[in-house]
């Protein structure tokens, strides 16, 4: 299985940036961990600060039919774009968020990004994204066994 998996903006200064809030583990870390814990899934990963990249990246998963893991930063909680983005995909997707929005900033306690993905997993650290893993698996194990 190939899995993609977008972070938006500044998930780049991951473990130089607020280290209280998003830990101090940096983004290559991350990659690291999640390939040495899942060693059947190939995975492609992409960061950017820019919003039409992201979707550029979104277009190539409906074009190849790739389940995503997406972290859309703080486009989630203004991107209708990426949204719309999302929305045109039929694999699978997860939305992920190192920290837990609800305990932050009025602002982030709405998602517009989240609307358009199968599920959200939000509070867990870099965990989440390992757990967003098993979540598209069990995903695409339902439907490929589905009769719909």
């Amino acid at each position: 299985m190939k899995i993609q998996i977008i972070n938006g903006p500044n998930l780049n200064l991951l473990g130089s940036r607020e280290k209280a809030i998003y830990g101090d583990k940096s983004l290559m870390d991350l990659e690291e961990y999640l390939v040495s814990q899942n060693p059947k899934v190939s995975f492609s990963f992409f960061q950017s600060n820019i919003e039409g990249e992201i979707i550029e990246v979104i277009h190539d998963c409906i074009r190849n039919s790739s389940p995503l893991i997406i972290n859309p930063g703080g486009y989630s909680h203004t991107s209708v774009a990426i949204h719309d983005a999302l929305m045109a995909m039929k694999y699978p997707k997860i939305e992920v968020h190192i920290s837990n929005i609800h305990q932050r900033e009025h602002f982030r306690h709405h998602s517009l990004t989240a609307q358009a993905c199968n599920g959200v997993i939000a509070g867990l650290g870099m965990e989440g994204y390992s757990l967003a893993v098993k979540a598209l698996e069990l995903l695409l194990s339902k439907s490929a066994n589905s009769t719909i």
